[in-house]
């Protein structure tokens, strides 16, 4: 930043569905916030900074993010950036004429996975491009 303070967008990428295709986009872990490393007294300067709209704050002082808290997102972050499908995962289908359906994994190729459809009782051939892993509420 030109201004010198140190900071951070946390991203993460995301399946992104157009009409045509699938795409893998890097999007904020945060929608609106960014991570700024600086001294209390510099705080209320931010607010002159382009695009800059608020800062945040929690119980009348500005929001302070520990060390360790921001090690403990990174390390989260770097770990789903690795993680890959596995057999007998629930995926959805983004495309096509299956569109919102989903299976269970039965078998991984290098670009095609084979998935379990339990509603219809078929097997189907998809690409991997074209699933994602099904989030389930906790």
């Amino acid at each position: 930043m030109a201004k010198g303070y140190e900071c951070w967008l946390p991203l993460h990428q995301a399946r992104r569905v157009w009409s045509d295709r699938v795409k893998v986009v890097e999007v904020p872990l945060f929608n609106s916030y960014i991570f700024v490393k600086c001294q209390e007294h510099e705080i209320r300067d931010m607010i002159k900074i382009y695009g800059v709209s608020r800062i945040v704050f929690y119980n009348g002082k500005p929001a302070v993010i520990r060390q360790k808290e921001i090690d403990a997102i990174k390390e989260f972050l770097e770990q789903a950036a690795n993680r890959t499908l596995m057999v007998g995962e629930e995926v959805e289908i983004l495309t096509g004429a299956m569109k919102h359906v989903s299976g269970k994994v039965k078998k991984i190729k290098k670009k095609y996975l084979l998935l379990y459809l339990e509603q219809m009782g078929v097997s189907v051939s998809v690409s991997l491009e074209d699933v994602a892993p099904v989030k389930r509420l906790k």
